[in-house]
């Protein structure tokens, strides 16, 4: 079980922060964290985000326990979109900001990692569409957690976090 906190706001500012997420291609959790970490400097930005990716791990591993594919899904597509802002935020102490960015972002941390990264991409943004449209399976997610799990570790090692 991740170690979680629950916030009770308003159901029209919950709607609210949802819409605005999605807007932006971005899950519930990685909009909120942008809200929280915009005032950090990049390297703390980068390990709070790495952090954050791993803890949205483990909220797919409990989610796929209690059967909700598609909720764990979220949370992995999460998880590979913070992972990537992080790298950027580390290297560069650049802020992503757009589905373009995160792809833009995610072929330099392939050219500095390795291949295997664009299969780990790949998987996150399949949870993605999975989310939405609610096609995959359990085995799904399973094999795509496994594949961000390997990315989200490799950042972490590499900005030690």
């Amino acid at each position: 079980m991740v170690d979680a906190v629950v916030i009770r706001i308003p159901r029209g500012v919950a709607a609210r922060l949802r819409r605005e997420a999605e807007r932006l291609g971005l899950s519930l959790e990685g909009y909120v964290l942008e809200l929280v970490l915009r005032d950090l400097d990049p390297p703390e930005r980068a390990r709070e985000y790495a952090e954050a990716a791993r803890d949205l791990l483990g909220q797919a591993r409990d989610e796929l326990r209690r059967g909700d594919a598609r909720q764990a899904a979220e949370k992995a597509w999460g998880a590979a979109a913070l992972v990537v802002k992080a790298y950027a935020e580390w290297k560069e102490g650049r802020r992503l900001s757009s589905h373009g960015e995160l792809w833009e972002y995610k072929r330099v941390l392939e050219k500095e990692l390795g291949e295997w990264v664009h299969d780990a991409w790949n998987a996150g943004q399949s949870m993605h569409v999975c989310f939405y449209e609610g096609w995959c399976a359990r085995e799904d997610v399973e094999k795509a957690v496994k594949r961000i799990e390997r990315l989200v570790k490799a950042v972490k090692e590499k900005i030690r976090a």
